[in-house]
């Protein structure tokens, strides 16, 4: 066996180390951190912690939805253009502009994870909230000038970092209390129809149309009377992938595995994140394959299985 032979790396050794290169770039740390993850959680090859990385549009398991998508992100600079203009215009445009940037979707069969992004108010819900924002916190709002000069540019990012204050605030009022928030809700709309700005003013007079609607008992087909329950889900999640952008983590939809030790992988989809101040998610909600609710984790608990972002970035 010649010198050379020798030295040569082991092909298991060759491979340890494309695999800790490859976990380094996909996760943006250094070489002996990503060494040192892949030895203490076992991470298989295209794994990631869940700390790490960003998953905005999760591979899902409803062709519709992915069909959607992948239209989206064949658009015209011209078609981005006006779409962003509409984004611009909160709070009634950025609503709709969200609701049609993540669309419905179902989780994999058998996981027993139902609609995500769904509901059919989802749009009025949104708009309703950022009517309240702009009540309660009208200083997280973006100046009108520059959030139509950004929008020329036709990057969609750079709308999103405009924005980015106030569509956390957005997604922070869905994590209070409903004897907290409907209430709060009220006052607010009945402030915004006196504001001195009229997008502010005319969307909330629809907003709270829609809200006495949606209170409005119906006569169900068994002859009882019941009052529909708001998208809050849908929208929570449809909040929980736009903050992914700007923050990084992973969208509702995406598939991971639970760390708790076990032997057994206990596989399962995200369906909502835990925000704090800043920063990307502190925890998520995970429901486990075939169990009956969801479990809450922190996400250094949870491992992204290889292959989840269907759309790139």
């Amino acid at each position: 066996m010649s010198e050379h032979d020798q030295r040569r790396t082991p092909t298991s050794g060759r491979a340890r180390k494309r695999a800790i290169r490859a976990q380094a770039a996909r996760a943006g740390v250094a070489y002996s951190v990503a060494a040192r993850q892949i030895e203490s959680v076992g991470l298989r090859p295209g794994e990631i912690l869940s700390t790490y990385g960003r998953t905005i549009y999760p591979i899902g398991f409803d062709p519709y939805r992915q069909l959607l998508v992948d239209r989206r992100e064949r658009r015209s600079l011209e078609e981005r253009v006006a779409d962003l203009r509409r984004a611009a215009a909160l709070p009634d445009g950025r609503a709709r502009h969200l609701v049609e940037r993540f669309p419905p979707g179902r989780g994999r069969p058998g996981s027993g994870v139902g609609p995500l992004y769904h509901g059919a108010d989802r749009e009025e819900l949104l708009a309703l909230l950022y009517v309240v924002v702009a009540v309660e916190s009208p200083g997280l709002l973006p100046e009108v000038g520059d959030l139509a000069w950004i929008a020329e540019l036709g990057e969609e990012t750079a709308l999103d970092m405009a924005c980015a204050d106030v569509d956390r605030e957005v997604r922070r009022l869905l994590d209070r209390e409903p004897v907290l928030l409907w209430p709060a809700v009220e006052g607010a709309l009945a402030a915004a129809e006196r504001s001195a700005d009229w997008r502010i003013r005319h969307s909330a007079v629809r907003q709270e149309a829609f809200l006495r609607a949606t209170r409005t008992p119906r006569v169900g087909p068994d002859g009882e009377p019941y009052v529909p329950e708001l998208s809050v889900s849908g929208v929570r999640q449809i909040l929980d992938a736009l903050l992914v952008v700007a923050d990084d983590g992973h969208a509702p939809g995406t598939r991971v595995r639970l760390l708790d030790g076990s032997s057994e992988v206990r596989a399962g989809t995200i369906v909502g994140a835990r925000w704090g101040r800043s920063g990307p998610p502190e925890g998520y909600l995970v429901w486990l394959d075939g169990a009956g609710a969801s479990t809450p984790a922190r996400a250094d608990e949870l491992v992204v299985l290889a292959g989840q972002e269907s759309v790139a970035r």
